[in-house]
């Protein structure tokens, strides 16, 4: 996917305006990556495709209503653009304060009065979430033993994982019940999407 077809895609689902927003969004992302590493140097050129669209397309595999809970949300990615693209409440949990502290001065210069920023491990946090996303992160397994007291039974975990998603989802069911389903991303051939729904212990 090319940068003019990741805008293009962006803007034919979900218009100019928002699209527009995201673009501000981009820019900030940009002056941001040359202070600390959010991103690497290597995707720069690529941001539209390979972060923007790549984090947008979550939304299509999650339910439209609820807290959307975003684990260890380091550059935004996907929370911030959730946040963009959804209008309902965004949680962004991270554990570094550089890395919040981007994330709440992007929240108030793009006007989302939605999103709140927590600077802590996601063990340390609390409430239910509809939603819960991590890109990034950690191995299925243990994010979910980290992640579970955020969850109901019907929290959808939507999960962006590299080519060893099948393998991880094997290895969690050792451990957890659930409904797990490997999607492809539209982003890149290597590149898998798990979404999880009634995660449960053994």
């Amino acid at each position: 996917m090319t940068e003019d077809e990741a805008r293009d895609w962006i803007r034919e689902r979900y218009g100019v305006s928002r699209e527009t927003r995201l673009a501000v969004f981009v820019e900030l992302l940009r002056e941001e990556a040359e202070k600390q590493n959010l991103i690497a140097p290597s995707t720069l050129d690529q941001i539209w495709a390979r972060h923007i669209v790549d984090s947008a397309q979550l939304l299509t595999h999650a339910p439209d209503r609820g807290v959307w809970l975003d684990i260890g949300s380091g550059a935004g990615l996907p929370g911030l653009v959730v946040a963009l693209l959804r209008d309902e409440p965004v949680e962004l949990v991270e554990p570094r304060k550089l890395r919040t502290d981007f994330l709440s001065r992007a929240a108030a210069e793009l006007d989302l009065s939605d999103v709140s920023v927590h600077t802590a491990k996601i063990e340390r946090t609390q409430g239910p979430a509809a939603v819960i996303s991590a890109r990034a992160v950690a191995q299925l397994a243990d994010l979910f033993r980290i992640a579970r007291h955020r969850s109901t039974s019907s929290t959808v975990w939507v999960l962006p994982k590299g080519r060893n998603a099948q393998s991880e989802v094997e290895d969690a069911r050792r451990n957890w019940h659930g409904s797990f389903h490997v999607e492809p991303s539209i982003t890149a051939p290597d590149s898998l999407i798990v979404v999880a729904k009634g995660v449960r212990p053994r």
